[in-house]
């Protein structure tokens, strides 16, 4: 049967008319069929064309093994039971694991949907999809209603959802069509009986998307739907600890969002059910399914993808780029762009789980400073509370904490503290405002019987804010601000927020019912939905929590966001751990408990780099790990390293030695302190980088391949990555190492360690001139001594340098430098985005100065922005270090 073994279209589809493209039909009489008789929609007109009925026969089993899809998804069947589902029975030797090649698998004839009364709209087209065959799931929805609209030229979205009864649908807003659509990247074609939907790249007639490769499902609890891949390069379905590439052998990726310490192969803190794939010659497309129930997504070989969610609608946006940053650009036209952090959130963090005093605190920054190292912000874990509990302190220990964080303030610093979602119910009423006020508001999840579930979580008993509740964000506005009005503290830490439960649903257990036991449950780590978390069928203001809960940590973050808005007046800050698509609008993220090893060091990379495609690109790892003691090589690794996350803070596990940069031998804190202040140098050019994110939906680091998608060596390097288009840097990742391998895609690089400018040398780094490297494409051995990260700029580039200080706040004031590279030609380009650093939407309201660098041999100059403000500006001091092939010899700006 054409198309159910994946890849490309069909060769004997035969075509009347013109290429198969439903979209370009030229009249009438166009129609398509297949060679074995299937229905195919005239093109336009709504009308069917059945050539010839397919003969009824023995099933149809003969499908590579690669193209196989998976009949028996909940559970392992036997002969007897697989084939009394219709399905085919092969046994492969050896069986694989569960999650691989299936032995029971849909043969070519499997019953599906067939489509009835397509038609044309001014936007796309409207079907109805009826199944006459119940499948072997319970409570199937026989009719369905297909919307495909053209929302733009690179846009595609389409949906699957109950026309007779409403569903659960993620309440996220995403923008709609765009009026006229003049010079779509993408043309689509319909299957009929069975149904299937195909999307074709408009250049190149590649099939993007061909769901015909495995009947449709579309139960209450389980939908199910299948397509080929054009490429076996496929990267994205985060949340998960993994290369940069996924594998497509038979991988199953689980989204389920839950608190667990990074581990290979299970579901992790967030829920990002997004791909991007880079096709043959660099050309790429993105798929985003708007759905946060509960999902498995499998991987095969031949290639090809199968989404199965437990819930809600099918709600898919194709993203047609068609190179790799339009992607992503594409799908943060949807999710939304990125918020714009203050600047000294770029600078350096410190915290560790064990600053158990004030004193203890303030010891720490004394320290930092002391040993001349730089350091912005200043954090406490759980000890500054009292008795775990959010928006307290503790009297004792911590008895002078807000005159402890206005001394931060006074020497230019900010301060974060965590704040958990659960919040105590333990204690008697009137003792503890946040739970009494909590409760007369209504604003906790409640359990099947109406009340506040309660869990256990670190105070002891606890329960929920349900933040899907405008109340709920009422009522943490009001608990934000009278704790700061106490402790004027400048961001927000919130972590356990999946919601991470110590018990399994709540201490009064779960009922027993559908939402508790689905008939299909995805591989979730500990086998049910309420595994480490709160009960499915518990009750929020907009649905049930089995339809809520990956949404937790986003709606938490907006809530915090606001209210940092409101409370402050000023850009918020605040970090997450559990996320959701859409949650960069609002926060950050950090990778969570990371273990202190060399892989979990290897593996941050390709976390960062993924979480800026999914629009989120503040994030950042613990530097030097949290779980376990780190060694001195290590964190001297991971501190080079981290000074190339755009977050960057330094965490530690009570109990584990110290691992702050001054715990360390001279060798190292001298080695931790060039990485450091080589990052604040580089600020200007960073902070310039997240305003591109926040305004026109680029990415802050990102992986080689969105650069140079057209060299397929880039699509596996995942130890390597860029900042901008300018700076690729390549860590250590090994111990006992002093040289590393580093790919260089075509172009000429330069080391920045060969600028001579007084901005570097004077507190990071002694410099000499290095060399060129005019690469054809090819990797190099550098040499990487333990005080060496590589960092080399790419021809063609600008970036600003600012004299690095103690904190940003004495960054800020110190003048800056141009470092120019220019290409063999003697061009080069650059920008920077200047503000006040803090101030609420600068950007929109104009209240900003942005700066274009053109240089070339004979001159450089500085242009302002159209809107920017000639009076927010920073000190340009000229050209002091420009790498080789630069010749300076005239600056001006013009206003």
């Amino acid at each position: 049967r054409p198309g159910r073994r994946g890849g490309a279209s069909p060769p004997h589809w035969r075509v009347g008319g013109a290429p198969p493209h439903v979209t370009r039909g030229r009249g009438p009489a166009d129609w398509l069929a297949n060679g074995e008789g299937r229905t195919w929609y005239r093109r336009w007109t709504g009308q069917l064309e059945t050539p010839g009925a397919a003969a009824s026969g023995p099933l149809q089993c003969d499908i590579s093994p690669d193209g196989r899809f998976d009949c028996a998804p909940e559970k392992l069947l036997s002969r007897a039971e697989c084939e009394a589902r219709g399905c085919c029975y092969v046994p492969v030797s050896p069986r694989g694991p569960a999650t691989g090649q299936p032995w029971c698998f849909f043969p070519a004839s499997y019953p599906s949907y067939k489509v009835e009364n397509l038609s044309a709209t001014e936007t796309g087209y409207t079907a109805s999809l009826t199944r006459t065959v119940p499948t072997f799931f319970p409570e199937d929805i026989m009719v369905l209603r297909l919307d495909v609209v053209f929302e733009t030229d690179g846009r595609l979205h389409f949906t699957l959802r109950d026309p007779a009864n409403k569903r659960y649908e993620v309440p996220l807003e995403t923008p709609k069509a765009r009026g006229q659509i003049t010079s779509k990247l993408y043309s689509v074609q319909f299957s009929a009986d069975p149904f299937g939907l195909m999307v074709f790249r408009e250049s190149s007639g590649q099939v993007l998307l061909n769901t015909t490769v495995a009947p449709l499902f579309f139960a209450d609890q389980f939908l199910q739907i299948s397509t080929s891949l054009p490429s076996h390069f496929i990267s994205g379905l985060g949340e998960h600890l993994t290369s940069l590439a996924l594998n497509v052998n038979w991988t199953k990726v689980t989204l389920w969002n839950r608190d667990m310490a990074p581990t290979p192969y299970v579901n992790l803190y967030g829920s990002h059910p997004f791909y991007l794939v880079v096709e043959d010659g660099g050309l790429a497309h993105g798929v985003f399914l708007l759905n946060s129930n509960a999902m498995d997504v499998v991987l095969q070989p031949s290639p090809a993808l199968t989404w199965r969610t437990t819930g809600g609608i099918l709600d898919f946006y194709v993203f047609l780029g068609p190179d790799p940053k339009s992607v992503v650009r594409q799908y943060l036209d949807v999710i939304g762009y990125p918020f714009m952090p203050p600047y000294w959130g770029l600078g350096f963090h410190l915290c560790r789980w064990g600053y158990s005093s004030t004193a203890a605190t303030r010891q720490a920054v004394k320290n930092m400073t002391a040993a001349q190292f730089p350091l912005d912000v200043q954090w406490n874990d759980l000890d500054y509370t009292d008795a775990k509990r959010d928006f307290t302190f503790n009297k004792n220990n911590f008895k002078d904490y807000p005159d402890m964080v206005r001394e931060f303030h006074q020497s230019g610093r900010r301060y974060v503290m965590i704040v958990d979602p659960a919040i105590s119910s333990l204690g008697p009423p009137g003792s503890y405002k946040p739970y009494d006020d909590g409760l007369k508001r209504g604003v906790f999840i409640r359990n099947a019987t109406g009340k506040p579930l309660v869990g256990k979580v670190w105070p002891g008993p606890t329960v929920f804010p349900d933040f899907t509740n405008p109340e709920t964000h009422r009522w943490w506005h009001d608990m934000v601000k009278e704790f700061h009005d106490q402790v004027p503290f400048d961001g927000m830490w919130i972590d356990m927020n999946e919601p991470s439960n110590f018990v399994a649903g709540s201490l009064d257990g779960c009922p027993n019912n559908k939402l508790e036991n689905p008939p299909y449950v995805p591989g979730v780590l500990g086998g049910s939905l309420r595994a480490g978390t709160i009960c499915a069928s518990s009750q929020q203001y907009l649905s049930s929590h089995y339809n809520l809960h990956s949404l937790y940590g986003l709606t938490e973050a907006i809530a915090s966001h606001d209210a940092l808005v409101r409370v402050r007046g000023k850009r918020p800050f605040v970090i997450s751990r559990s996320t959701f698509a859409g949650h960069g609008r609002f926060a950050g993220h950090w990778t969570g408990d990371v273990r202190s090893s060399w892989e979990q060091l290897y593996y941050s990379i390709p976390e960062v780099l993924l979480f800026n495609l999914y629009g989120v690109p503040l994030v950042g790892a613990d530097v030097c790990g949290f779980l376990g003691d780190t060694s001195e090589e290590l964190c001297v690794r991971w501190t080079q390293l981290g000074a190339f996350y755009p977050f960057m803070r330094n965490h530690n596990d009570h109990g584990n030695k110290p691992q702050e940069p001054y715990a360390f031998s001279p060798a190292a804190q001298e080695a931790m302190r060039k990485a450091l202040f080589l990052r604040y140098s580089l600020l200007p050019y960073l902070y310039t980088l997240f305003h591109k994110a926040h305004s026109a939906g680029e990415t802050v680091a990102r992986p080689l391949f969105l650069e140079f998608p057209a060299d397929p060596n880039t699509l596996s390097v995942d130890r390597q990555f860029m900042w901008g288009a300018g700076l690729l840097i390549t860590p250590v990742l090994e111990a006992g190492k002093t040289k590393v391998s580093s790919y260089f895609p075509i172009e000429t690089w330069y080391n920045l360690m060969a600028v001579s400018t007084r901005y570097t040398n004077s507190r990071c780094c002694k410099l000499t001139l290095g060399s060129v490297i005019h690469s054809k494409g090819q990797w190099v051995l550098l040499p990487a001594p333990l005080d060496t990260i590589n960092v080399h700029v790419r021809a063609g580039h600008i970036l600003p340098l600012q004299e690095a200080g103690f904190t940003t706040t004495e960054s800020r004031k110190k003048g800056m430098t141009l470092v120019v590279a220019l290409t063999v030609a003697g061009l080069a380009r650059g920008d920077l985005f200047w503000d006040d650093g803090e101030s609420l939407l600068t950007f929109e309201k104009g209240d900003y100065t942005q700066i274009l660098f053109l240089a070339t041999n004979v001159s450089l100059v500085g242009e302002m922005g159209r809107d920017a403000k000639s009076d927010i500006c920073p000190v340009l001091e000229g050209v002091d270090g420009a790498l080789p092939l630069a010749r300076t010899r005239e600056f001006s700006r013009a206003s």
